[in-house]
């Protein structure tokens, strides 16, 4: 004979699994058209940024490294602007994941440059301004090795939300699971070596901007989501 309390975690469990199954995502959600490249969507040249001649940097990876089970395509490139007689260069990493799961998520620098050698100086979150009243969550760092200085701005997108911290990376998975999602995530993130005693935020703010606004308007979506893509068209 079944006893209550075994009757009680039998149901509590198949209570369970029916919940799981109702919140398993069912519907796969892209920003970026399965026949569209993340590299033919970032433009090469704008507001007197150029990428180097070179073409992409080419990104060693392995087969069954984690950045190629973490994301589907990356892209890598050198930019570089004159200002009177001195050259800004900045380097632009963006990387895209068709299907950002709980296993498949986002890799943010905050845990990726520790991870090479460098310590994390400085964090901030940042809205970055953009034209009509648009902003976009980001987050400052500084990056510090020996005598490598690097100032980097980034931010990700998951589905239609910008998460700018890890709990807010949780959260917008958790959301986009429960109303029966999967989407696809970027990760957008410039950066430059700090040659002088000034940080190279207003740089990287400018160049951001300025790449967002030199990318076709039916493209911006892959980078900053619909809404707010909406709002500069």
């Amino acid at each position: 004979m079944i006893e209550r309390r075994e009757f009680l975690f039998a149901g509590g469990c198949a209570a369970a699994l029916g919940v799981g199954e109702w919140m398993r995502p069912r519907k796969l959600t892209l920003l970026l058209p399965e026949n569209e490249k993340l590299t033919n969507v970032i433009p090469l040249q704008f507001a007197g940024w150029k990428a180097g001649g070179g073409g992409d940097i080419v990104l060693p990876d392995l087969k069954d490294s984690l950045a190629a089970k973490l994301y589907s395509e990356r892209v890598a490139r050198s930019y570089r602007r004159m200002s009177g007689d001195e050259a800004q260069d900045v380097m632009l990493l963006a990387a895209y994941g068709r299907a950002q799961s709980d296993v498949l998520q986002l890799h943010r620098p905050e845990k990726c440059y520790p991870a090479t050698g460098f310590a994390i100086t400085y964090s901030k979150l940042y809205q970055l301004p953009l034209p009509n009243g648009v902003t976009v969550p980001a987050v400052l760092l500084t990056a510090e090795m020996g005598s490598r200085v690097e100032d980097i701005l980034y931010w990700t997108r998951l589905g239609e939300m910008l998460p700018q911290t890890y709990s807010d990376q949780r959260w917008a998975r958790f959301t986009t699971a429960w109303n029966g999602f999967i989407a696809d995530g970027v990760l957008m993130r410039a950066s430059m070596i700090r040659t002088g005693d000034a940080p190279g935020f207003d740089t990287l703010s400018e160049f951001m901007r300025d790449m967002i606004m030199g990318t076709r308007a039916n493209r911006r979506s892959t980078m900053i989501g619909d809404t707010l893509a909406q709002r500069l068209a």
